[in-house]
């Protein structure tokens, strides 16, 4: 059994184009090349193909084994490395439900592909190259559950049924046998609750499919700090893996998780330049996702130098913290935040619309889900748009949002997280560093106290560099000048990554 340390994704948070890219918005055959890139040059073991929000291309497997034949040869997929597809939850995105079940239905036509790609080299014939999907925003155990089950009844189960009464003749004697018989799902917990509640959720469904090998977890970084700031997250998220460590003591069933980091210090400060210290602190995560920023906003040493640390890093239990003293500060941090946000929304989606694109997306805004609502209780109207361009927008104007929600932090508070979150002080000097006090102005009166408050926390030195393109940004954005995009992406090269 392999679980995979490194996955790449196809988050759109770089700012250099990749070599391989056609122009600088990737689309599908893009990503395929991205897949193979991924896996030979960058030794990546596992690539996340996403179905969900974007248009992708339901032919990958067929591509990467006829376009890269050499490679796969030595390299079996589903073995050695590994291809995991994101799917749409049809309880959350009703309008994606039948790609869910398109996407289910072409699993075992991959089976047979790879079969007949293999079976001249020897190789093992029984090995799916799809064995495994993620479903993002689970709530409860049903929406994993639900996704395996369709699969195992409706999609590899047509093989009994039965196609001709008069002769019995099923379909699988018909047509061929469907492989494989099971998938395995992922759930992917996004808000605080779920989070939170990771353990019950992934308790129910592996007693429910009567799983005892393993269970892969995935916990989002960006879209809870998104909804509640980005500290409030971390701590959120070592309550989560604290909570899975016991369960998976409890269970006897070997829990893996997935963190879901970008290079935005808000996204999860993971660059290929720290990522011992993010080992350090997540040291039972077993999987980190590499995205795009991290793949080729850096030299490709540099990220084949990272991808080798993770991968010859063993995990180890998680950091024991103190649920009770984190949970009050979530609350206060989270419930700051988000009074911040009622103030800042209208300017973060008059300048989003500003960021440059990297990724084909379909149009989902709004409709479909993908202009997430803020989940506040108090301001449930609230729409921001998605993680990256929402980041790439207040760095931009030099406002780092980790800043948000900390002005309510006292130093016994800062104590007690300083346990459970030892490079806090770390990751708020590599994004106060992003502040520029001069372009404040543009914020209401509230914000810029509560940022001046916030940003004396810890000392720090501005970057000079930076400070002075969102200052021209500031200027381009008020008299809309047309070249505002290219600023944008200038202050992007110098942070490392757009958003």
């Amino acid at each position: 059994m392999h679980i995979p340390r490194t996955m790449s994704t196809q988050h759109p948070d770089n700012v250099r184009s990749p070599f391989f890219a056609t122009n600088s918005v990737l689309g599908d055959e893009d990503e395929v090349k991205e897949a193979f890139y991924a896996f030979s040059h960058l030794k990546i073991k596992e690539q996340l193909w996403d179905f969900e929000g974007k248009e992708v291309d339901s032919s990958v497997v067929r591509k990467l084994l006829s376009g890269y034949e050499t490679f796969f040869r030595s390299k079996q997929l589903g073995k050695d490395v590994f291809l995991t597809y994101r799917v749409p939850n049809p309880d959350v995105e009703k309008n994606e439900g039948k790609i869910l079940l398109e996407t289910l239905e072409s699993i075992p036509r991959s089976f047979d592909l790879a079969r007949t790609f293999y079976e001249k080299d020897g190789a093992p014939l029984d090995i799916a190259p799809i064995f495994e999907v993620a479903v993002p925003m689970v709530t409860h155990a049903k929406a994993v559950s639900r996704i395996a089950m369709y699969y195992k009844k409706f999609v590899a189960g047509k093989g009994n049924q039965i196609i001709d009464e008069q002769t019995n003749k099923t379909v699988a004697s018909w047509i061929g046998e469907f492989f494989p018989k099971s998938l395995r799902v992922i759930p992917l917990l996004e808000d605080k609750e779920s989070l939170l509640n990771a353990d019950k959720i992934v308790e129910e469904f592996v007693k429910e499919q009567k799983i005892e090998d393993h269970q892969r977890v995935w916990l989002a970084r960006s879209d809870p700090a998104l909804n509640y700031g980005s500290a409030a997250t971390v701590l959120i998220e070592k309550i989560a893996l604290q909570r899975l460590h016991h369960l998976s003591e409890k269970i006897s069933v070997p829990l893996f998780p997935i963190l879901g980091c970008g290079s935005a210090p808000f996204r999860g400060n993971f660059k290929p330049t720290n990522v011992e210290a993010n080992m350090k602190a997540y040291p039972s995560v077993q999987t980190f996702t590499l995205q795009s920023a991290f793949k080729y906003d850096y030299e490709e040493g540099v990220v084949q130098n990272a991808v080798q640390k993770i991968e010859e890093t063993k995990t180890k239990k998680p950091l024991v913290v103190d649920e009770e003293k984190l949970l009050l500060i979530i609350e206060k941090l989270a419930h700051a935040y988000q009074q911040q946000m009622t103030l800042l929304a209208p300017i973060i989606n008059d300048f989003s619309i500003h960021i440059p694109k990297r990724r084909k997306r379909k149009l989902h805004i709004g409709l479909f889900g993908y202009a997430r609502k803020h989940t506040s209780h108090e301001q449930e109207h609230i729409h921001l748009p998605r993680a990256i361009p929402f980041c790439a927008s207040l760095y931009s104007l030099g406002l780092p949002p980790e800043l948000l929600g900390l002005h309510v932090l006292t130093q016994k508070d800062i104590e007690v997280m300083a346990h459970a979150y030892p490079s806090f002080e770390q990751d708020f000097k590599d994004a106060a560093q992003l502040l520029n006090e001069d372009n404040l102005s543009v914020f209401p009166n509230e914000i810029i106290k509560q940022i001046k408050a916030a940003s004396e926390l810890f000392p720090f030195e501005i970057k000079r560099e930076h400070q002075k393109i969102t200052s021209i940004i500031l200027k381009e954005w008020k008299t809309k000048n047309p070249v505002l995009t290219e600023n944008i992406e200038r202050a992007g090269w110098v942070r490392g990554f757009l958003g």
